[in-house]
Formats: structure tokens, C-alpha cells, sequence
């Protein structure tokens, strides 16, 4: 009987590069897509460039699609905690032309890439919208979410 395939998330919120890229090639991750909508980071080692760059020396592949990150209002709105407006906000940018485009995106990748994996910050799935791509995916393309998370600091 074959496995099912599966799609990957992970945020690294409270996780130093080294033990996230150590989850993502434990996984077998093949191409990791980043989905925030703004790719440079206070943390190190997080910015596009740094991370793309770290993805490569283990042989994981890097694209951004930055239309499926959360629009600036669903920020605010997760940093203050406000997970139902996160949700309504996130909800809404999703039918968006660029956002259906890029789901379309994501979605080919995932059937042609192999072991795919969603980066975002948030370390809790349950409060990133990372979990709602990875469910939109999970029904179009029958994958099997899995959630990692590397090694706290």
C-alpha cells in the first residue's frame, strides 16, 4: 500500500536556525516554502537570503510565495492576540487573484516536489495561517499535515 504524502509546516519562533534546519532534514523536507508575507527577520539566520543559503547546504530547496503571507492588519492582529480577526482578515486576502494564484502554486509543488514544508514565525500552528494553507492543501491534493517543530531555546 503506498504512503500518503505529506506536507510539512514549522515556525521558528524560540528555535535557533540550526534546530529547525536539523527538523526540516530529518523530515526528508525536500523544498521548503516560505508563506510570510515579508521575508527579512530580527532573528538570525531567518532573512530570505540567510535562510535560502542554509536550505542549500542540506540540499532543501527555498521558494517564497509572499502573496500567502498574512496582510500587515492580520499581523497586528496576531500579535495582539486577536486569533478570530487573524482568521477573518486571512480568510478574506485568500480570495484575492495574487493569493488564489499562488495557493495554485503551492499546490503543484506539493505534487511534484516532494516532502514539502510551510515556514512561518509563529511556533503554535493552531494561531498561524500557515494551518489554514496547509488544510486548504491538505483537501485539494490529499496530503497529510504534519506539524514540526524544532528544539526551543
Amino acid at each position: 500500500m503506498a504512503r500518503k504524502a505529506k506536507l510539512f509546516t514549522i515556525g521558528y519562533e524560540q528555535t535557533p536556525p540550526k534546530a529547525v534546519l536539523d527538523e526540516l532534514e530529518e523530515a526528508g523536507v525536500k523544498l521548503l516554502v516560505d508563506v510570510r508575507a515579508v521575508t527579512s527577520s530580527r532573528r538570525p539566520g531567518f532573512s530570505k537570503n540567510q535562510l535560502a543559503a542554509g536550505l542549500d547546504e542540506r540540499g532543501i530547496g527555498y521558494v517564497h510565495l509572499a502573496a500567502l503571507g498574512t496582510p500587515r492588519e492580520g499581523r497586528l492582529a496576531a500579535r495582539s492576540g486577536n486569533f478570530d480577526l487573524l482568521q477573518r482578515i486571512f480568510s478574506k486576502h485568500l480570495k484575492t487573484p495574487h493569493a488564489k494564484e499562488e495557493l495554485d502554486e503551492l499546490s503543484a509543488l506539493v505534487k511534484k516536489a516532494g516532502p514539502v514544508c510551510l515556514l512561518c514565525y509563529e511556533r503554535d500552528h493552531s494561531h498561524c495561517h500557515r494551518q489554514w494553507i496547509a488544510e486548504i492543501i491538505e483537501e485539494r491534493n490529499g496530503v497529510k499535515v504534519e506539524n514540526l517543530a524544532g528544539r526551543q531555546v
